[in-house]
């Protein structure tokens, strides 16, 4: 591997272990969040694990109008990008959600319609620059809704769908995508809940994700048991699925 990283949700657990992974010697290490400029733990992270270089870009995800801006910037300045991870992403609050539309059009604002938006805006560029790599990161969440979270899990059904139809238009070009489907992380944004079955750690994910993007493959389930287990799910009866927890 080789050619700039770039990290879209800079402060992501998952994301900056995926580019502790990538920071071989001579790699450049992108950083794109919002107030970028308090990084600097990240950075300091990422230059000790080997990372050439580590350069911080202002980029706030719900404001589409300047994804092109930002990802024009960091190709022309510090690009061939050779792989850029998708990472930010909110897991909002269920309960709020269901009495204020206001923040449920914010988590699918985030979760779904930025993604769907940047992605398409990254694909051209890579497809003008003639390679590259991208990583998304859905959820089984998304996999089959639940009651308990379904304003967080429709917008990861969403991604899902859109990811993995982006990655058939894809198939047989000069750009790669990546769809990675964990399970309940044990991380910062779930902080305070229960661990699910089948949990992991951004430590876990970022293994997988790694060794995936090595391996040439287009989709990883993490971890692998939750592939087999959610096909069988399909088949629980609706009166059983609704009282799962998250």
């Amino acid at each position: 591997m080789s050619g700039t990283v770039l990290v879209l949700g800079g402060r992501s657990e998952i994301g900056l272990e995926v580019a502790r992974r990538l920071a071989e010697p001579g790699r450049k290490i992108v950083l794109a969040a919002r107030r970028s400029a308090d990084l600097g733990e990240q950075e300091a992270a990422l230059r000790e694990a080997g990372a050439a270089d580590v350069v911080r870009v202002e980029f706030d995800a719900d404001d589409l109008a300047s994804h092109r801006t930002v990802l024009e910037r960091v190709a022309a300045e510090h690009g061939p990008l050779d792989v850029v991870v998708v990472a930010f992403g909110i897991l909002g609050d269920q309960r709020r959600a269901e009495a204020d539309a206001a923040h449920a059009a914010a988590i699918a604002h985030t979760d779904y319609l930025a993604h769907v938006h940047v992605l398409t805006e990254l694909v051209n560029l890579l497809k003008a620059q003639g390679s590259g790599r991208i990583v998304v990161f859905s959820s089984v969440a998304g996999i089959r809704v639940r009651r308990a979270n379904y304003v967080y899990g429709s917008a990861k059904a969403g991604l899902d769908g859109f990811a993995s139809g982006l990655a058939d238009a894809l198939h047989g070009g000069p750009v790669k995508l990546l769809l990675v489907r964990p399970g309940f992380v044990i991380g910062r944004m779930t902080a305070g809940m229960p661990p699910a079955p089948f949990s992991s750690t951004p430590s876990q994910v970022a293994d997988a994700t790694v060794s995936a993007l090595r391996r040439g493959r287009g989709e990883v389930w993490v971890p692998a048991v939750l592939r087999p287990v959610f096909f069988a799910m399909r088949l629980v009866p609706r009166t059983v699925w609704r009282r799962l927890p998250r």
